[in-house]
């Protein structure tokens, strides 16, 4: 890659360890603005279900108006650090001043469904990672609550949060937005809602500046359309209810509903995400042959999804009747639950498409395995925390405790099942530099 001053300002960052809380990154920022307030603007444009407030802060006064969103699913806070350092760039580094633009930051658009991530923040640990973690329902999602009626799809109730950004949408119209996100393991991979070859070639060849694999294995959403390796189109709602019904799968019923990029259509937004993994492994990026069917490795997937499935639908069902506290955890745990059957069907559907006669690369049987290991993880821990919740409240009547024993059993096996996974943590200025370096670029592009 020949030098670019971009790129060079998102290398030079600092040693960053961890993720700010909620409260640490609201007192970083208005310290910030506290101390320039000749160029940081602060409004607070919204308050979560909950009173927080959803901070704004605007830098700039060029023509081209930019919005960068953080903690869009608030168990992704590799953004937090990022508006971090944008912050600091944009108040620090004369280059950015040729972008010609207005920048409009949203640091956390999800302060409640953060605070509950944030025992992990701290610490690479996967163990305290799963733990720890929660993922709202996606009509709960600020980035799956947008309005979407579609064929048989009808939502009309976006959360306060996403109220709070369709809002600043309204007003600002934005030429490029940027939603903060980011993946678990693997490699790192992009999504951009336009076919622009240029600008997914220097996407793909970032990571590789930070010392990063791409993941150009299994994606997590199938169909998708490939713009280069690890760059996708980012699909519209509308498209995945499509995909969906050519497969013969019914409507998602627990989907919510549209995302940021549908809601931006109306203004000609380019829409970016650069997906980044807490953990690295060199597989994620290694294309070349298996020995093993790709059909047979989705069909692994497929039976071990159902597997998960069956565990935790016969587990919540049997102690539904008997929770009394309606928490995040308990309705994440009824829409995710049913949700894994889904992924099984889905996944099973695919296994009539001819194309997946081929032999599996490294990355796919990486990719595959890790999505079923990581779902298990993932959705028992919120279940899980959803029965502990009654037991800390000290309203546990006696199933509660025993689904909670036989969930938190299963649950410590498959942490145990961990050692083997070879995963290594990613360095945070890595991560955070890729992800800099990518909003960047995006900028420059549109700017033409």
């Amino acid at each position: 890659m020949t030098h670019d001053p971009l790129l060079s300002l998102a290398q030079r960052l600092p040693a960053i360890d961890g993720f700010p809380t909620v409260d640490e990154l609201r007192a970083d920022l208005l310290a910030l603005c506290d101390a320039h307030p000749d160029r940081l603007r602060h409004a607070v444009i919204g308050r979560s279900r909950l009173g927080g407030p959803i901070d704004h802060v605007a830098v700039g006064d060029g023509p081209l108006q930019v919005v960068v969103a953080g903690g869009v699913h608030p168990n992704e806070p590799i953004g937090f650090r990022t508006v971090q350092q944008l912050v600091r760039l944009l108040l620090e580094a004369p280059e950015l001043t040729a972008l010609n633009a207005t920048w409009h930051i949203v640091p956390c658009v999800d302060p409640d469904g953060a605070r509950l991530n944030e025992s992990w923040f701290a610490t690479a640990d996967r163990r305290a990672y799963f733990t720890g973690f929660y993922r709202p329902a996606p009509g709960e999602q600020v980035e799956w609550s947008f309005p979407f009626d579609y064929k048989e799809a009808w939502f009309d109730r976006p959360i306060p949060e996403t109220r709070a950004l369709m809002a600043l949408f309204d007003r600002v119209r934005p030429d490029v937005f940027v939603g903060l996100h980011n993946a678990e393991f693997g490699g790192v991979y992009f999504y951009l809602n336009q076919d622009d070859a240029v600008l997914a070639r220097e996407l793909r060849d970032l990571p590789a500046a930070f010392g990063l694999p791409l993941d150009v294995g299994e994606p997590e959403m199938d169909g998708l359309a490939r713009l280069d390796d690890a760059v996708f189109r980012a699909p519209l709602a509308r498209e995945r209810y499509d995909h969906r019904e050519a497969r013969g799968l019914p409507p998602e019923t627990r989907s919510g509903g549209a995302g940021t990029a549908d809601y931006l259509e109306r203004y000609g937004t380019t829409t970016m995400i650069a997906e980044l993994p807490y953990w690295t492994h060199p597989d994620a990026a290694d294309t070349s042959p298996t020995s093993r069917s790709y059909r047979d490795v989705v069909a692994q997937k497929a039976d071990e999804l159902e597997e998960l499935h069956l565990l935790l639908q016969r587990v919540l069902d049997d102690v539904r009747p008997a929770l009394t506290i309606d928490t995040p955890f308990r309705r994440a745990s009824e829409a995710f639950v049913p949700g894994m059957g889904e992924a099984a069907q889905a996944e099973r559907a695919r296994l009539r498409d001819p194309a997946l006669q081929r032999p599996a690369t490294v990355a796919e049987v990486f990719g595959n395995r890790e999505v079923a290991r990581t779902f298990r993880l993932r959705f028992g821990g919120i279940l899980r925390r959803a029965l502990a919740a009654e037991i800390d409240a000290g309203v546990a009547r006696e199933p509660v405790r025993a689904a909670w024993a036989e969930i938190d059993t299963a649950f410590r096996g498959w942490l145990a099942a961990e050692a083997d996974t070879e995963l290594v943590p990613a360095p945070v200025s890595a991560l955070v530099g890729v992800q800099l370096a990518a909003v960047l670029a995006t900028v420059r592009r549109r700017n033409g």
